[in-house]
């Protein structure tokens, strides 16, 4: 039987422009579905770099301009793969152009920018997706079948974290490629945009939206050279971030990013407590959800580890035998898993650019609350 090709064109061919190209490849060979991706075109501003890496990963065609790849008539599919700042101008003219969009997180710059873009993949009917690849690990995705069972009964509390330590040196510049996440305009925030982003787009799927929220902020190396201008700039974006806050089902969040928290790397864990039953994850153990259920009998009662790898677990049916890991790389193709499945059920996809947007929201008020130095409430989407 024939398949309907989704003839993706990428923008960006850096971190997250390899590890999409990755799930185009793998999500034909492991989950069959009635659309078969083709890496199509890619771009890039360096010529030289993007064509090797259109040969590397098997895109047949090059661009530098991105107007120019979007304006293809053999593209399908606009994947945006690169900084912040170019997130709406890109995705806008995608929409206007009637291409279907994913996106990397986060949405906008701020929520201003979101609601724009929100408006536009809206009016044009386009499918859509934000890359919040973290929803679509097994586990995580184990612990919202145990949610939405009802298993943990009425929430009390929600507490994430986002742990690296790689901004720690007071030389380490700011801007330009690699080191652009340092930059206020092109970043737009710092952790709260970067890291908390994640950790709120998860409590959103899993708990539902979040009332209002109270936040510090600390940026704790105020200047940095620029690696484009040269000059010692003033440091723009939070290097640490913390908050609590109310969600709307009434139970208690609290959520903490920074780049200062020396020996964790990507240190991502969250623990949600309910009136039945406990769950922890941790990204460094990321094939694993830790379970407490008070069910169990007195004597065996305690937590328990689930390693997240049968045929019935989430997505491992399609994977290798019983007891073997997945991966950060899987959360990406079993990202693209639902966006398939959404084209084939009509119902689209989560997290959309709404769902994008309302993650954007919560950014907002964070920040805002840290500058006030008092509870905001949160837009919601």
């Amino acid at each position: 039987m024939s398949k309907k090709q989704l003839r993706v064109g990428l923008i960006g061919y850096s971190f997250m422009g390899r590890a999409h190209s990755n799930a185009y490849h793998q999500v034909n060979h492991f989950f069959p579905s009635s659309y078969e991706i083709v890496p199509q075109a890619v771009c890039g501003r360096d010529e030289a770099k993007v064509k090797e890496f259109a040969e590397k990963w098997g895109y047949q065609a090059v661009e530098t301009d991105w107007r120019k790849l979007i304006a293809r008539d053999d593209i399908d599919v606009v994947d945006i793969a690169t900084p912040n700042n170019m997130h709406a101008e890109q995705a806008i003219a995608a929409a206007k152009a009637g291409k279907m969009i994913l996106c990397e997180k986060p949405l906008g710059l701020n929520s201003k920018q979101a609601e724009i873009m929100v408006k536009a993949i809206e009016k044009a009917k386009v499918p859509n997706m934000v890359w919040y690849n973290y929803r679509r690990c097994p586990a995580v995705v184990l612990a919202k079948n145990l949610i939405d069972a009802g298993r943990l009964g009425r929430v009390f509390h929600y507490r994430a974290n986002f742990l690296q330590d790689w901004t720690i040196s007071p030389d380490l510049p700011q801007g330009g490629t690699g080191l652009w996440r340092l930059d206020v305009k092109v970043a737009g925030s710092g952790v709260t945009g970067d890291l908390l982003a994640h950790c709120i787009d998860t409590a959103l799927w899993l708990n539902g939206g979040i009332k209002d929220v109270s936040a510090m902020t600390e940026t704790f190396v105020k200047q940095r050279k620029h690696n484009l201008t040269g000059k010692v700039e003033k440091v723009g974006i939070d290097d640490a971030c913390l908050f609590h806050c109310h969600f709307n089902n009434g139970s208690l969040g609290l959520f903490e990013s920074t780049r200062y928290a020396r020996g964790h790397k990507a240190l991502y864990t969250f623990e949600i407590n309910g009136e039945h039953m406990s769950l922890k994850w941790d990204l460094h153990d990321l094939h694993r959800l830790q379970i407490f259920d008070h069910s169990d009998e007195g004597q065996e009662r305690g937590w328990k580890s689930i390693h997240v790898s049968d045929g019935d677990h989430p997505y491992c049916g399609n994977w290798w035998v019983p007891g073997l890991q997945l991966g950060y790389e899987h959360s990406f193709i079993h990202a693209m898993v639902e966006f398939i499945r959404g084209l084939e059920s009509g119902q689209g996809c989560t997290p959309n650019f709404r769902d994008g947007l309302a993650t954007d929201y919560v950014v907002d008020a964070v920040l805002a609350s840290a500058k006030g130095h008092k509870w905001v409430k949160v837009k919601q989407a």
